[in-house]
C-alpha cells in the first residue's frame, strides 16, 4: 500500500483550486491528498488561515529539480496550497477537521522568544527576522520577544517565568541563553514543575553545539530553518542535566565541562574575538606547539563496561563528600547518588580533561561522537600526553571525531565525575581555567583574566548527572 493512502477518510470534498473543481480528502492517519498532491500534516503542514471563502494551507517541501529554493536540492522551503470549498458548511468543516488533526499532535501554540542581539557575529536578530519570524507565523504560534540586554539576563527571566503563559522557551543565540535557561528554571522554587517546559533552540551564535547535536541526530543541517521546523512540529526528547559542585556553590551544565588545553583555547582565545571563528583555529596552534601540562586528579564512577579505566580508588571519602552538598537550598540542589559499584582514578599531569553531556560541541567539533541526550552518562575524554606533531593531526580530527580513537586519548563514560585541577606542570605558580558550556567556572592564579571573580573557585569540585531531567524540542527521525 502507498504510505500516503494510510488512514480512512475524515472529511473527503471537492473542492475548488485554480478554478477547477477537484476531489480533496483528508485522512485519520492525518494526510490531506488531492490530484497528484498528497501533504502530511505532521511533517508538511505548519498551519492554515481562513481567508473569506478560501483556506490557505502554510507548508514546508522539499526542494528539487525545477524548483527555486536557496542551497541545495532536498532542503526544505515554505509554500503554500490554496483551496476554495464549495459553500460554508464545507469551509466551516473543512475549518474543524484541520485544526483538530493539528491539534492532536500536541504542538506548541504560545512561545516566549529568548533572543541574544549580542552572540557570535550579532546575527540573531536577522536570523529571527529572515527564518524563524516568518516559520512561526505560518503555524500560527503567538510568541513574545524578548532581547536579552546582559549576561543572565536570561537565567532571570527564566527565575521569574510565569508557566502558565507559554508552551515553551525558544533559545535565538549560540548555547549561552539555554544553558541560562536551565539555571533559572531548576533555581525556582517549583523547579520540578519548572524544568519541564520544553526548550528549543536556534543556532545563531559563536558555538551552537546543541543545536548540532539535535539535528546531526537526526542526519539533518544545522540550520536555524531546520531548527525551528523541529520546534513547530512540537516533538520532544528527554536531555540529562549535570549538577556541578563546590561545597553549596552549585552550577547546571547541559553540555559540556573542559579544563586544559580545551578550556584554554575556548577561552584565552577570546584576546582575538576580532578574528571572528578563525580565533579559536589560530589560537589552537600557539598552545599545541607552546603545550601546557596540568597537575591533578581525577576521579569517577565508571559506567558499565569502563570500569577497568585509570585505576582503584577508595570510595567512602568521595561518597561522604558528595552527598554532603546535599542541603536544604533554594532551587534544586542535585540528585542524591549511591556510588555503589567501581570507583575509579586518573593522576595527571594532564594535556586536557573534556566531559560531554552531547555529541557536538560546536557546529564543526565532534567531541564526543558516542554521547547520547539521555543515557545518564558523560561522556569523558582524557589526554594525558601527546606529542606536538600528533596532538595537531588529532585535533585537524575532531570535526569528524577522529580524535577519540587517537592512542593518545582514554574515551569513557562516566556516571560521576570529580576534579581536582592543580598548577600548571612547567610553572607552579600559574593555573588553569575550567570552562563550562563555554563560561569560565573557575580561573587560577597567572590565567587570562584572573582578576576577574568567578562562581568558583579553582579546587575540587563533583558533578553529578540526572536522566532526562530537562526536555527540549527535537526534529523527528
Amino acid at each position: 500500500m502507498d504510505p500516503t493512502d494510510a488512514g480512512a477518510p475524515l472529511l473527503s470534498d471537492r473542492v475548488q483550486i485554480s478554478g477547477n473543481v477537484v476531489p480533496m480528502t483528508l485522512t485519520t492517519g492525518g494526510k490531506l491528498r488531492w490530484l497528484d498532491r498528497c501533504l502530511s500534516i505532521a511533517k508538511d503542514v505548519l498551519g492554515f488561515t481562513v481567508e473569506g471563502c478560501r483556506i490557505k494551507i502554510n507548508a514546508v517541501i522539499e526542494s528539487g529539480p525545477g524548483i527555486c529554493c536557496p542551497g541545495n536540492v532536498g532542503a526544505s522551503m515554505r509554500k503554500n496550497f490554496t483551496f476554495e470549498p464549495l459553500s460554508e458548511d464545507s469551509l466551516r468543516l473543512w475549518n474543524q477537521r484541520l485544526q483538530s488533526v493539528i491539534d492532536s499532535l500536541g504542538r506548541p501554540k504560545r512561545l516566549l522568544v529568548l533572543l541574544n542581539p549580542y552572540g557570535g557575529s550579532r546575527s540573531a536578530p536577522k536570523v529571527f527576522s529572515d527564518d524563524v519570524k516568518p516559520l512561526l507565523e505560518d503555524a500560527n504560534i503567538h510568541y513574545t520577544l524578548q532581547e536579552t540586554k546582559y549576561r543572565l539576563h536570561a537565567k532571570e527571566v527564566a527565575h521569574s517565568l510565569d508557566l502558565l503563559r507559554y508552551d515553551g522557551v525558544l533559545c535565538v543565540s549560540g548555547d549561552g541563553i539555554l544553558v541560562e535557561v536551565v539555571n533559572g528554571l531548576l533555581e525556582r522554587e517549583d523547579w520540578s514543575t519548572a524544568i519541564k517546559m520544553p526548550l528549543g533552540v536556534i543556532p545563531a551564535g559563536t558555538s551552537n553545539g546543541m543545536a548540532k547535536s539535535l539535528l546531526d541526530s537526526v542526519g539533518e543541517s544545522c540550520t536555524a530553518f531546520n531548527a525551528t521546523l523541529a520546534i513547530i512540529r512540537g516533538h520532544k526528547r528527554s536531555l540529562d542535566v549535570a549538577t556541578v559542585l563546590q561545597g553549596q556553590k552549585k552550577y547546571f551544565s547541559v553540555l559540556m565541562l573542559a579544563w586544559g588545553l580545551i578550556a584554554d583555547i575556548d577561552i584565552e582565545s577570546e584576546k582575538y574575538r576580532w578574528m571572528g571563528s578563525a580565533r579559536m583555529d589560530f589560537y589552537a596552534i600557539q598552545r599545541i606547539f607552546c603545550l601546557r601540562k596540568y597537575h591533578g586528579c581525577i576521579k569517577f564512577v565508571a559506567a558499565p563496561g569502563f570500569e577497568n579505566f585509570g585505576e582503584p580508588n577508595e570510595l567512602g571519602g568521595e561518597i561522604d563528600e558528595l552527598n554532603s552538598n546535599l542541603v536544604m537550598q533554594d532551587g534544586y540542589c542535585g540528585p542524591t547518588f549511591d556510588m555503589k559499584g567501581f570507583n575509579r582514578k586518573i593522576e595527571g599531569p594532564f594535556v586536557s580533561i573534556w566531559l560531554h553531556n552531547v555529541p557536538w560541541g560546536g557546529e564543526d567539533v565532534l567531541a564526543a561522537p558516542d554521547a547520547k541526550f539521555s543515557d545518564g552518562y558523560l561522556d569523558l575524554i582524557v589526554m594525558k600526553d601527546c606529542p606536538k606533531m600528533s596532538l595537531a593531526t588529532l585535533m585537524s580530527e575532531m570535526n569528524k571525531g577522529g580524535h577519540v580513537r587517537s592512542p593518545h586519548v582514554l574515551y569513557l563514560k562516566v556516571k560521576a565525575f570529580a576534579l581536582e585541577p592543580g598548577p600548571r606542570a612547567d610553572d607552579p605558580n600559574k593555573e588553569g581555567i575550567i570552562d563550562v558550556d563555554g563560561e569560565v567556572l573557575a580561573r587560577g592564579k597567572g590565567t587570562y583574566k584572573c582578576d576577574q571573580k568567578t562562581l568558583m573557585n579553582y579546587d575540587k569540585l563533583h558533578i553529578k548527572v540526572d536522566q532526562g531531567l530537562a526536555t527540549v524540542f527535537s526534529p523527528i527521525n
